[in-house]
């Protein structure tokens, strides 16, 4: 009888705990995971899922806009059978329901053999804010990072 007791007492804490870990989670947190979980999709070539975190009013360098973002992405996923991100430390800073992502990345495109064929390097600064509860970036800025 103690045995049962205790199984269940070990399932309805792991339980609460789960539950607390999942409300827990920080914005800069949440901005984090979101920005991982982009990051993996340009590499996977998933244009889509990148582009779930994308602002419908997005803008970036040089007039760019959602729809410019999501065009350039898919071009480059299908002229390179690889592409990589490799993103130095972000720098994330989170003020109510904006926030803001600076990072350096390398980005690569190739065949996927070795070595890449092509890389470039930027400085990036990205803002963000929640759009129906989730975090969606809405602006970046670059600079040829050489």
């Amino acid at each position: 009888m103690s045995t049962v007791r205790w199984k269940g007492a070990g399932c309805l804490l792991a339980l609460m705990l789960g539950l607390v870990a999942c409300t827990t989670d920080t914005p800069e947190a949440q901005v984090r995971q979101r920005f991982d979980d982009m990051q993996a999709a340009v590499e996977e070539g998933r244009v889509g899922d990148f582009m779930d975190g994308v602002s419908r009013d997005f803008s970036g360098d040089g007039g760019m806009d959602n729809a410019a973002l999501h065009n350039l992405l898919k071009m480059q996923t299908l002229a390179n059978a690889r592409v990589g991100a490799t993103t130095g430390p972000l720098d994330v800073r989170v003020e109510g329901d904006s926030a803001s992502v600076a990072f350096r990345v390398l980005l690569t495109g190739g065949n996927g053999r070795f070595l890449p064929e092509q890389a470039r390097s930027y400085q990036v600064m990205t803002a963000w804010h929640r759009e129906d509860g989730d975090w969606r970036v809405y602006h970046a800025r670059w600079d040829d990072a050489r």
